[in-house]
């Protein structure tokens, strides 16, 4: 017996068929069959079954979505469903029907409903009125411990108080009767001419129940729809310390680092977003790009002045910063030339030219506009170790391609000096000449390159894209200024920055090992308290300039569970969907 959810009142129905079937002369027993089995069949009894939920007038009973981002869910599944393909046939499968244009398309519809996205949106009906008539609405909402997701001010030109922003997602933006630019009339009854935004949000907090607006509509009340954009922020930021914020409730907190869906760009100076994978659908303000420039900019004046206090030119004097301030056009500080030269380790000693970050200060990481790279077997991407001098890169990288030879490769370096006895050219160096190295420095083929005592040494382009191109993970640990030429479209690197603990922890772990300075390279000895001082110090250099470009951190205080840290970083990068820039995947 078929276990169905049977409604009461086609049961009844049934029941009294068969009880007066013998009432029934002129109906035959084919005919008695086919209705009796029609009223027993399960289709029909679950037809019923919705047909009263749809229906019914229980509170308890009410359709709603229990999630407003089926879509995400699905991308979330996806990520974690690509690790395991090769694990079971049924992960397998799911993972090749959730990509189905239909599923997909299906879950896209749900979101659209749940948030109330509905396009085209029908004009709204109101009786007629006179011209110079203004037409009112009454809206009225259940006030509940969520925020009403909405930002009030009063007008510039007419004094009157009016919503400027509806967060996407929250109470406002689902009823879909509230729009930017409403005029506020009355508050529950309370007029509100003449009075403050503050005013208005005394009423609210002391309401309970239902509270009602009377609204005059704005002249356009074209709806915003929510943009797919993901970015990656290069700063931490929280709201309520933010004295520009226009409603510190309204904001949303963040930490370097995290993933941001960038639901609108609307307004130029405060963008709202929600964290990725984040459950709640209701958008918070943050900063936008050009805003977050302008108080970076304000920022490096005001150090510039605490660094420089004896010596302040009108050149270093900052411009103040307004709540809502447009985006400088240029810097005011002079931009020096960036260093022809950059510096390379070979041999485990830094051929150290004068370094110069002044070109890159220039940069003001704020967001990275960021998409999904899903690994693809036989293909993997460059493993990029950079850290300061001694840090113990060159080490990592070669127990990593101890461990598999066939698998890990690291480019064989070009020199200009003639070859010593016993090398041989294309396995220690590549031996070029001086006037065949500076050419193709000249012509931007080397992604490092150096001068020590006399001589040119550099990694070439062509070398590392020729190990990517034959299947090999290419292993790297360039001098910290090369990764901007490394982390490209072609290349697509994983950069992992090394970095020293704490100078007592470095100290102790390097003595313990008996490690030897990399800053001698004439004679072998232990580190000295003020070489472990400068990595330190050159550490904090390379992470403030250059950070926004780095994948992973790992601190470097054991060399065994650092060295455990790189692989499982590695085995994350050939399973695991990472975002990259979006230039990257277009």
């Amino acid at each position: 017996m078929e276990n169905v959810n049977r409604d009461a009142a086609l049961s009844k129905l049934l029941a009294s068929l068969e009880k007066n079937k013998a009432e029934l002369p002129s109906c035959t027993d084919e005919e008695f069959g086919f209705l009796s089995e029609l009223l027993r069949s399960k289709e029909l009894n679950a037809l019923v079954n919705v047909h009263n939920k749809i229906t019914s007038n229980s509170k308890d009973d009410k359709f709603f979505p229990v999630l407003s981002n089926a879509m995400d869910v699905d991308i979330d599944v996806l990520d974690l469903l690509s690790t395991r393909t090769h694990v079971s046939e049924d992960c397998k499968e799911l993972f090749h029907l959730l990509q189905k244009p239909h599923i997909q398309g299906l879950l896209c519809a749900h979101d659209s409903v749940a948030q109330k996205d509905y396009y085209p949106r029908p004009p709204e009906i109101h009786a007629e009125v006179d011209e110079d008539e203004e037409y009112v609405k009454l809206v009225q909402l259940v006030k509940s411990d969520e925020p009403l997701g909405a930002t009030i001010r009063n007008c510039e030109e007419t004094g009157k108080i009016i919503f400027v922003r509806i967060m996407l997602g929250g109470a406002a933006d689902r009823s879909g009767v509230i729009h930017a630019g409403d005029e506020i009339c009355e508050v529950n009854g309370i007029s509100v001419e003449g009075k403050t935004p503050s005013y208005v949000l005394e009423i609210l907090k002391n309401t309970k129940g239902t509270i009602s607006f009377v609204i005059i509509p704005a002249d356009s009340k074209s709806g915003v729809r929510e943009s797919k954009v993901r970015v990656r922020a290069h700063f931490s930021y929280t709201a309520a310390d933010d004295p520009f914020i226009p409603c510190k409730e309204a904001g949303l907190d963040f930490v370097k680092g995290d993933v941001l869906h960038i639901v609108s760009q609307d307004d130029s100076h405060w963008w709202q977003a929600r964290r990725e994978g984040d459950r709640n659908m209701r958008a918070g303000l943050i900063p936008s790009r050009a805003l977050q420039e302008r108080i970076i900019v304000l920022q490096r004046h005001m150090k510039e002045q605490n660094d420089e206090t004896d010596n302040i030119s009108l050149c270093s004097v900052p411009v103040p910063l307004p709540a809502l301030c447009p985006r400088p056009q240029t810097s005011s500080h002079v931009v020096p030339t960036k260093c022809n030269l950059q510096a390379l380790k070979t041999k485990k000693i830094m051929y150290d030219v004068a370094e110069n970050d002044d070109f890159d200060r220039e940069e003001m990481p704020t967001y990275e506009e960021v998409a999904k790279l899903y690994p693809r077997p036989g293909s993997y991407r460059p493993i990029v170790l950079v850290g300061p001098p001694g840090v113990g890169r060159n080490e990592l990288k070669r127990r990593l391609i101890a461990t598999d030879p066939e698998k890990y490769r690291t480019p064989i370096p070009y020199t200009s000096r003639p070859p010593r006895l016993g090398e041989v050219n294309g396995k220690e160096y590549f031996f070029v000449t001086r006037e065949r190295i500076t050419e193709d420095i000249a012509s931007g083929k080397f992604v490092e390159y150096g001068e020590y005592k006399g001589n040119l040494y550099g990694t070439s382009r062509e070398s590392v894209e020729s190990l990517v191109n034959a299947g090999y993970v290419c292993v790297l640990s360039p001098h910290y200024q090369a990764v901007k030429m490394l982390r490209n479209p072609q290349l697509k690197p994983f950069v992992i920055f090394i970095k020293p603990p704490k100078f007592e922890i470095l100290k102790e772990t390097r003595n313990e090992a008996r490690a030897r300075s990399t800053f001698d390279e004439k004679n072998s000895r232990g580190f000295t308290d003020d070489e472990f001082h400068e990595m330190i110090h050159r550490s904090e250099r390379i992470e403030y300039h250059y950070s926004h470009h780095f994948d992973e951190t790992i601190i470097n205080a054991d060399l065994s569970m650092a060295f455990e840290q790189l692989v499982n970083a590695i085995i994350r990068v050939e399973t695991e969907p990472m975002w990259v820039p979006a230039s990257w995947v277009q």
